[in-house]
């Protein structure tokens, strides 16, 4: 399937959840939010969001500092 992260175009596998896309793109763990199809997910949600064919998708990461 294809999808658009953050502008680019990404050929995924069938059946990825966000939390499985969030693991191959090494944030894991990381400060980020994530938005599918202009709708803000929980955290506590990606590894129940699946992933479609045509799917946009906004991954932010946070920074902090002063």
């Amino acid at each position: 399937m294809d999808v658009v992260i953050n502008g680019q175009k990404r050929s995924l596998r069938d059946g990825m959840t966000l939390r499985d896309l969030v693991i191959e793109l090494e944030l894991e763990g990381k400060p980020i939010a994530v938005e599918v199809n202009r709708e803000v997910v929980p955290k506590t949600r990606f590894a129940a969001t699946a992933l479609r064919d045509g799917d946009r998708l906004e991954v932010v990461s946070l920074v902090g500092g002063g």
